[in-house]
């Protein structure tokens, strides 16, 4: 069961301007820090789970695709992404995870 937004007015589609990225067999869109997927009359909010991304390492990521004193946050320019229990941001492709003073790397997810 996933939560849903019953009453959302927005058209998620190829164009509508919010990135789309593959969730498991289906397509979600990023919008406003949620997973958004289409689903018959209304839109239900997705999260990434564990098994839905492959971590290319979960220790210290060297964030080189921007600045050392670059710190996500909900105003840092990359898109935020609901993963577990936690936001990542999206970063090339990548889920950045800020942890502890460094920056973790939670797996790679394909934007279409």
């Amino acid at each position: 069961m996933h939560r849903t937004h019953d009453s959302h007015k927005h058209v998620h589609g190829a164009n509508c301007g919010h990135p789309a990225v593959q969730h498991d067999t289906h397509t979600d869109y990023l919008h406003d820090g949620h997973l958004h997927h289409v689903h018959d009359d209304h839109i239900d909010e997705h999260i990434l789970a564990d098994g839905d991304v492959v971590p290319a390492d979960c220790g210290v990521h060297d964030c080189a695709t921007h600045a050392s004193e670059h710190e996500h946050s909900t105003y840092c320019g990359h898109r935020p992404v609901p993963h577990e229990d936690h936001v990542d941001y999206l970063v090339d492709g990548h889920l950045h995870h800020d942890h502890g003073g460094h920056c973790d790397d939670h797996g790679a997810v394909t934007v279409v």
